[in-house]
């Protein structure tokens, strides 16, 4: 895998959070389509549990992000099975959602928390968020394991990547190849054909920012500023980035390259079948969302039962109808046009979810003196 090479940047101890936008994608303001399934795993009986159940109408509090969506049969087969009455309290994005579960540690707001992703996830669990909790987990969920958890605090559920989109209709239109990497986005062929979801004010905005980070080490702020420099446009968040100023995403918009994700294909058909828009793989941040059960839970042997059945075939098979994120077990079948449309990167950046803790403050910071200079 691609990993950010070494940064000398100095950190800070302040923790700056992002605006309510959305975690990976799904039904919030990061969804790639907003308003955008067999598998492989461990049985209903098994993937629900009902170990500690008690049948007697208990809840089991689920603290979550914005985005998060299940169908109601799929909440309900979790009841049935488990015995237990779910309550979802949803708010913000990964961002916003680590923070407030670091302000109420000592006093949770719930049982268990889906939603903290990889870019988040050394913060929560330096900050003793979660609490330990094992299981034998199905084949694939352990690949994403967080490095360092040791006790099993957090167990993947989904991942995605967020990748630069291009319309290849209005490209082939003006008989102009598209761009295929990250440094052609600095190209003049290209200037004032981007747009981009903010860092400070989005979750796949920051997941692009790593990227660069990834990719170009030290000199991150230059190509920033080179990207500024070739007209790139910023937006608060995906919706608008997606939906509003790109050319595909149903809109008047005028940008024909978006920041989105690997899915997003799937999502923009034309009558023949085939997608009129396309991932740049080279361009691509893996993002993985977690679920755990929080150190302090009232109900601890329900938040471990929902543990578990988000690992089992009725969530992970729901998973990219509902909130547009690939399942991590393997062998889940995916949906027909996900299969054709939603091509995956082979080698996608990432940054060890432990330096993004100690320098996020900092990349921040120092992303926001560029892009308002």
């Amino acid at each position: 895998m691609r990993r950010a090479r070494a940064l000398t940047v100095l950190t800070t101890a302040v923790v700056l959070g992002l605006t309510p936008a959305c975690s990976l994608v799904g039904t919030g303001d990061d969804d790639p389509t907003a308003g955008d399934a067999g598998g492989a795993g461990p049985s209903s009986t098994d993937a629900g549990g009902t170990e500690g159940a008690t049948g007697d109408g208990s809840e089991v509090v689920l603290v979550t992000h914005e985005s998060f969506f299940l169908p109601t049969k799929v909440e309900r087969a979790f009841e049935r099975q488990s015995g237990y009455d779910l309550v979802v309290r949803a708010s913000g994005d990964a961002g916003s959602l680590t923070n407030k579960l670091v302000l109420t540690k000592d006093s949770p707001t719930g049982d268990v928390a889906f939603g903290v992703d990889n870019t988040f996830a050394s913060r929560a669990l330096e900050e003793g968020v979660f609490a330990p909790y094992s299981f034998e987990t199905p084949a694939g969920v352990s690949d994403y394991a967080v490095p360092g958890d040791d006790d099993g605090a957090l167990t993947a559920v989904d991942n995605g990547n967020v990748c630069v989109n291009v319309d290849e209709t209005w490209f082939a239109e003006r008989d102009l190849e598209p761009p295929a990497s990250l440094d052609d986005l600095t190209d003049p062929a290209y200037r004032d054909l981007l747009v981009v979801p903010g860092a400070t004010t989005s979750s796949p905005g920051l997941a692009f920012l790593l990227a660069t980070i990834a990719e170009y080490g030290e000199d991150w702020p230059d190509y920033w500023a080179d990207l500024m420099d070739n007209g790139a446009k910023l937006v608060d968040g995906w919706s608008d980035a997606y939906q509003t100023d790109f050319t595909q995403g149903g809109g008047s918009g005028d940008r024909p390259v978006v920041v989105s994700y690997d899915s997003s294909p799937a999502f923009t058909l034309a009558d023949d079948g085939s997608s009129t828009t396309r991932a740049l793989l080279d361009t691509c941040f893996q993002q993985v969302e977690y679920v755990g059960v929080l150190a302090g839970a009232e109900n601890v042997a329900g938040a471990e039962a929902l543990v578990r059945f988000m690992t089992g075939p009725e969530v992970q098979a729901a998973l990219p109808e509902s909130m547009y994120v690939f399942p991590v077990v393997e062998g889940t079948e995916l949906p027909t046009d996900w299969a054709r449309h939603a091509a995956r990167p082979t080698d996608p950046y990432e940054v060890d979810p432990a330096e993004i803790a100690t320098e996020r403050a900092t990349w921040l910071q120092e992303w926001t003196d560029v892009v308002t200079r």
